[in-house]
């Protein structure tokens, strides 16, 4: 509904009943279901300058604080597909990297730990810039953002169907479509999560599937594509794909929060309080783990299983499918009983399972253990963002502390592979090293998210047992 833009006069005020009133505050009540903000006027004819001046001061107010998440809605389900849309192009490619991975190795003819440095880049620069993507978010800069991320995320991925050494992979996968990627990413998860409260994690949950479905197309176009019409028409086709799906998320993602145009890009109290810090810390070392499994499982099936490269994209195609199920089904529970009290046992089985990689002698055996790790690292990325959201309370402020631990966690993705691959060569091609690094990172990241629950716990005087 469009806000009023002057006084009624008062001929046209005494025209208004009290009959009218209950009409209004119903369509009122409607309007703030809806999501969006609203200005109301209605004057009392038989009162003078003080009722001219409520109207002001309730629209300013509606507009700073638009009310709680609708946790429903048209815009909300709208903002759902848009920034599943945005997953599936951005992550998914990530989740994927293990094809480009095993493929660069042979055509280039580099070692693994140069080749990871590619996914490695996408990676850190998609959370790096978070910080100020966030915080531009925040005031009012969303469809800008939005737009140039999605023409630097096609255009790199177009451009790198023209690549034939690896520096001009690395500018163009790596680089363009970072920074592409990160002007979509923080955004998009800022504003889908100012729709939702009880239903926030499940919301973001649906949203993270859109890198199991991207994990899933784009592995399938590699290993029908490559063989047929070579490399250059399979990053083209890829680049078209995330063309559509991304002008579809900029047209259908809208902000439901009043811009902050005051504030500064990074909001120093927020590491005052020591259970943001600590999950900071926690979801570096997760996602440090998770990323040596999506980066090196197909390379692993090929050079220790001795797996075909088809067989090892089927590998990725499924860690990626089962790990939808993860994600759906550890938000549901998170909505349930809170996000940090699924997250810890989620990060403690993926810990688990990491260094069981060690274990897997055969084919079958790794297709059994990659079917439990893909829904534990599902679960992680899933439930990592959501758990963020829930420890902003200022839905003016989701951009800005979404993306001040989005840029912390680059660093995960900046030294978490390249190490992997590092250990992998120093090992003469032992995968060993690689495999207990991660089940570590793993193992301590849970420890910091145990920390966190407490802390949140005992700072809000709840009960061991109660939902954090």
């Amino acid at each position: 509904m469009a806000a009023t833009t002057g006084f009624p006069d008062r001929a046209d005020a005494t025209e208004k009943t009290e009959h009218d009133l209950p009409q209004n505050a119903a369509q009122d009540a409607t309007d703030r279901r809806s999501g969006h903000d609203t200005t109301k006027y209605v004057t009392d004819p038989r009162t003078n300058t003080i009722t001219e001046l409520v109207p002001s001061v309730a629209a300013s107010s509606s507009l700073a604080h638009p009310g709680p998440p609708p946790d429903g809605g048209l815009w909300a389900w709208l903002c759902v597909l848009g920034t599943f849309l945005v997953v599936m192009n951005t992550w998914g490619v990530i989740n994927s990297y293990g094809v480009f991975q095993s493929y660069y190795v042979t055509a280039l003819d580099r070692p693994p730990s140069d080749i990871s440095w590619i996914g490695s880049i996408n990676v850190f620069l998609l959370f790096f810039i978070g910080t100020f993507t966030g915080r531009l978010t925040d005031a009012g800069f969303f469809r800008p953002l939005s737009i140039s991320g999605a023409i630097l995320t096609a255009s790199g991925t177009l451009a790198t169907s023209a690549c034939t050494k690896y520096w001009q992979i690395f500018l163009a996968q790596g680089i363009c479509v970072g920074i592409g990627s990160g002007c979509l990413f923080c955004p998009a998860v800022a504003i889908v999560s100012t729709y939702f409260n009880k239903r926030r994690s499940l919301a973001i949950g649906i949203t993270a599937c859109g890198s199991g479905v991207g994990g899933i197309l784009y592995p399938m176009l590699v290993r029908q594509l490559l063989p047929r019409v070579g490399f250059g028409w399979t990053m083209r086709t890829i680049g078209f794909v995330q063309a559509g799906g991304l002008a579809i998320a900029v047209a259908i993602i809208r902000p439901r929060v009043r811009p902050r145009k005051t504030g500064q890009f990074v909001e120093w109290s927020a590491f005052c309080e020591l259970e943001y810090t600590s999950y900071a810390c926690g979801s570096v070392l997760c996602l440090m783990g998770a990323y040596v499994t999506f980066f090196f499982v197909a390379a692993y099936a090929r050079d220790i299983q001795g797996m075909s490269y088809a067989n090892s994209l089927n590998l990725i195609m499924m860690m990626n499918g089962i790990g939808m199920v993860g994600r759906l089904r550890l938000t549901h529970l998170a909505d349930r009983f809170g996000n940090l009290t699924v997250f810890v046992p989620t990060a403690g089985a993926g810990a688990l399972l990491l260094y069981s990689w060690v274990a897997v002698s055969s084919p079958a055996g790794l297709y059994a253990w990659a079917s439990f790790s893909g829904m534990a690292t599902g679960g992680i990325q899933s439930l990592f963002p959501s758990a963020l959201a829930s420890l902003t309370s200022d839905p003016q402020k989701q951009g800005t502390r979404i993306g001040m631990i989005f840029t912390i966690v680059s660093f995960a993705g900046l030294i978490g592979p390249p190490i992997g691959g590092a250990l992998i060569s120093a090992a003469g091609g032992s995968y060993v090293g690689a495999q207990v690094f991660a089940g570590t990172c793993l193992s301590l990241g849970m420890a910091f998210m145990m920390a966190a629950r407490e802390i949140k716990r005992r700072k809000n005087g709840q009960d061991m047992w109660v939902m954090v």
